[in-house]
């Protein structure tokens, strides 16, 4: 899951093209083509190969991280890993798909730059379907009304975070003890958080603030290594843990998973702020490789280390001490500004249309309105679905599998059909949507399903069926 979504409009564009308007680039259909043959230029003030390989791991890492060891115990000790790294590999591939067809798209309308919105778009303006063609506009529409549920779910899923580490906010041990975890901590109203989260996005919203203080969460790695060391104490025997958990769960694993993995829409935007663009394609791999290692590594770890008694954020099971507790308020802290980082862009995309349909002398006063509109949805949301287990495996299913899995291979086949495709690459573009369409319908269903269970037990994360 993206801890902050790159938007197009955030960046200038530095890509140039010399070539005919018609066809592909060179190596279109093949990949991103060779360092030789590419085409798009950055100027001297863009973002280095650190700096961006930098932004893609911080686009990539967030809270989501946090849930995998719940969602390694939904899938098993075993299939677990094995997916994620399946999934880390198909994930990677379709942010590959989406650059290539923008790529194919600036150099066959000699666009300087074309967003994820604008790609699908263009790709069934060049489908054979004469309706498809002439709808071309929804597949921009549609690929909207995604981002704006994926916003808007990932600040769902921030509500319930803050509210339930903040729960384990007093009560602390003088000495880390790794052996004990928290237990039962006093209530904190969720509802507590809209005030002050709502103060901040409008903050954001006034100064403009798209990077710095959305970068907590996004750059967790010494917070991570605190983690990982209390999970190496006192591992127990992992003997009874299943290889291969009962597939009922396994819906909720590829939500908690595709909501980890749902960066594409950084992809396209870091591109176009290189220095060198050349060199993305080298980035993007090797950014992922780490992401993949990161997500396996820390779920099976987890897993390992708590077993069934593993929660919805690992950061609910760390032990009950000031180090720990330190390190649960410095997240929270990342995750309440990204907060206000995240929803700049539903914000941006629905209140400027609203506003252009009234009079200036009205037009704060809706844009208010509607900022505080949104920011109580997402909170009385949270408060609807306040285990962040299911909000988290709810999203991914929702929205994310549809960003991340669903959209990129059908666009290859929209993109290049005309062209001639080869059957191959059709049936490996129609397997990939088909599996995220599937992990859309069950995972929704097993979500909302496990939701309605009645809870018996709540603790320190939240409610939960024992």
């Amino acid at each position: 899951m993206s801890t902050r979504r790159l938007r197009s409009e955030d960046y200038n564009d530095y890509s140039s093209t010399d070539v005919t308007p018609e066809g592909s680039p060179p190596g279109g259909m093949n990949g991103f083509g060779h360092p030789e043959s590419y085409q798009r230029f950055g100027e001297t003030n863009g973002t280095t190969w650190y700096q961006t390989l930098i932004h893609l791991l911080k686009g990539n890492i967030g809270t989501g991280l946090l849930g995998l060891p719940l969602a390694v115990k939904n899938a098993g000790i075993l299939l677990g890993p094995l997916s994620l790294f399946v999934m880390g590999i198909v994930a990677v591939h379709c942010m590959s798909i989406l650059v290539k067809c923008a790529h194919h798209f600036c150099y066959r309308f000699q666009k300087q730059f074309v967003d994820y919105g604008g790609a699908v778009m263009y790709g069934l303006e060049s489908t054979p379907s004469a309706w498809l063609r002439t709808h071309a506009v929804w597949g921009r529409r549609v690929v909207g009304l995604f981002l704006i549920l994926t916003q808007l779910g990932f600040c769902c899923v921030y509500f319930v975070f803050l509210a339930d580490n903040l729960k384990q906010a007093t009560g602390l041990q003088q000495w880390c003890d790794p052996v004990h975890t928290v237990g039962v901590q006093p209530h904190v109203p969720m509802g507590t958080m809209h005030h002050p989260l709502l103060l901040c996005s409008f903050l954001v919203w006034q100064v403009a603030v798209t990077g710095s203080l959305g970068n907590g969460p996004g750059a967790p790695f010494p917070l991570c290594v605190l983690i990982v060391w209390a999970f190496f104490q006192g591992i127990p025997d992992p003997s009874d843990l299943p290889l291969a958990a009962a597939w009922k769960t396994y819906p909720l694993f590829f939500g908690t998973a595709i909501f980890a993995f749902e960066g594409i829409g950084v992809v396209l935007p870091l591109e176009n702020k290189m220095k060198n663009p050349q060199h993305f394609p080298v980035i993007l791999y090797v950014g992922m490789t780490i992401v993949t290692v990161l997500y396996i590594s820390l779920g099976v770890l987890g897993y390992l280390r708590f077993g069934a008694e593993i929660q919805g954020s690992i950061t609910l099971n760390l032990p009950n001490c000031w180090l720990y507790q330190a390190v649960k308020l410095l997240f929270s802290f990342g995750i309440f500004f990204t907060y206000a980082v995240q929803f700049y862009v539903p914000a941006e995309i629905i209140i400027p249309p609203v506003i252009a349909r009234v009079s200036e002398r009205w037009g704060l006063l809706v844009n208010l309105l509607l900022r505080t509109a949104l920011v109580g949805i997402t909170c009385v949301l949270a408060i609807l679905i306040p285990r962040l287990d299911i909000v988290i495996s709810l999203v991914g299913s929702v929205s994310s599998s549809a960003l991340a899995l669903i959209f990129p291979p059908l666009l290859e086949i929209a993109t290049f059909y005309s062209e001639g495709l080869h059957p191959v690459v059709i049936i490996k573009d129609v397997v990939i949507s088909l599996f995220g369409f599937v992990g859309f319908v069950v995972g929704t269903y097993e979500a909302l399903v496990e939701l309605a269970t009645p809870s018996v037990v709540v603790n320190a994360t939240s409610t939960f069926v024992q």
